[in-house]
């Protein structure tokens, strides 16, 4: 059974790269088809790889801004050669999920969303660009929402991330899927049972990620906040943060991991398809308290694991840190639960799952 991956973009480090990390030690010997690859940026974790970029990755213009390069993501997506392979994986939140396989082979896609920036979150990624752009966005969304549709019609067999994914993928798509959870390297990770003295958040600093809304609350509440992470927004952060409220930067996994031990809850004011750093904190013993919406609800359990916030607002973020009594929470109770979403538990599940689709795909043909 020979095997091919397509992936979206291989320009940073994320949620879709350890899944994509995952795969290729199941399959090490599949190529990695993608649309742009930046082997700094990815602090050279695919380098050994055989990995295939597509034509945009030979334009310096195109390679260096993704908004350009998403518009021309599905022309790349159908130009890809997968006619060699029994099966290909798809590790999308984008557009590789519209590739062209032949009659034969089988396509399952592994959809960590569907597409956001056209299906829930145009109206921040047209907020995002120029005065050109923005007067060019309805036109060309338009017809990316076209194509996204056409194209979930070539995969073969749809696997969510979460519960929350396959209802989105129903209602967009009109596609059934089997829900899949990606995995947590919870090896990396040990029990820490001593609470720390701040709180912490690790993330992206993109405006979806809602830590304005956390800075905002612990700048009402004068208690200690750590943020780990970069992006767009850190400049503007910075602006809005009091002295209690720390940048960190980027930094490497021991030290991220250093930080969760210490802290005394993981803050996560985000709405998440699932939230892969959430469950990182718990694999350590440290409770979460998370906006109670997307899949902060199937990797949380109120009450044991963490608390939830209902309404995503600062005011009532503040509300729930006041009322929360970390002396109630069992470091031991934590990490058993994250120890259900494992690599190990992971990697099996797909093995089983690629068998019977490729079975039963060859089975009707």
């Amino acid at each position: 059974m020979k095997v091919a991956i397509v992936h979206d973009y291989l320009i940073k480090l994320g949620g879709a790269e350890r899944v994509l990390e995952n795969l290729h030690e199941l399959y090490p010997d599949a190529p990695v088809y993608t649309f742009l690859y930046n082997e700094n940026k990815t602090q050279g974790k695919f380098s050994k790889w055989d990995i295939r970029p597509s034509s945009l990755n030979k334009d310096p213009i195109i390679k260096n801004k993704i908004s350009f390069a998403r518009a021309l993501m599905p022309m790349a997506a159908e130009q890809f050669d997968l006619s060699e392979y029994d099966v290909v994986i798809s590790n999308c939140h984008a557009f590789s999920k519209g590739v062209i396989t032949k009659p034969e082979t089988v396509h399952i896609s592994y959809c960590h969303t569907p597409t956001r920036f056209l299906w829930f979150k145009a109206d921040e990624a047209i907020n995002q660009m120029g005065w050109f752009s923005r007067k060019l966005a309805p036109y060309v969304l338009n017809y990316l929402r076209i194509w996204d549709v056409q194209s979930a019609d070539r995969v073969d067999y749809f696997l969510g991330n979460s519960k929350n994914v396959c209802q989105r993928i129903k209602k967009f798509y009109r596609r059934d899927s089997e829900i899949l959870y990606p995995p947590v390297d919870i090896n990396r990770f040990q029990l820490n049972e001593n609470e720390g003295d701040y709180y912490l958040i690790v993330s992206r600093l993109e405006p979806h990620k809602k830590v304005d809304l956390a800075i905002a609350a612990f700048n009402d509440l004068d208690l200690p906040l750590k943020i780990i992470g970069d992006g767009t927004e850190l400049n503007y952060l910075k602006s809005l943060a009091k002295e209690n409220i720390e940048f960190l930067g980027e930094l490497n996994d021991e030290a991220v991991v250093k930080y969760i031990y210490g802290c005394k809850a993981f803050i996560y004011p985000q709405e998440e398809d699932f939230g892969i750093t959430s469950l990182e904190a718990q694999a350590c013993g440290r409770p979460v308290i998370a906006y109670g919406k997307g899949g902060a609800l199937e990797t949380i359990v109120e009450g044991r694991t963490g608390e939830y916030f209902m309404e995503q607002s600062a005011g009532c973020l503040a509300d729930t840190i006041r009322n929360f009594d970390p002396k109630k929470y069992k470091s031991k109770e934590i990490r058993e639960n994250a120890e259900k979403f494992s690599e190990t538990s992971f990697k099996n599940n797909v093995k089983k799952l690629v068998e019977k689709y490729y079975n039963e795909y060859n089975k009707n043909k």
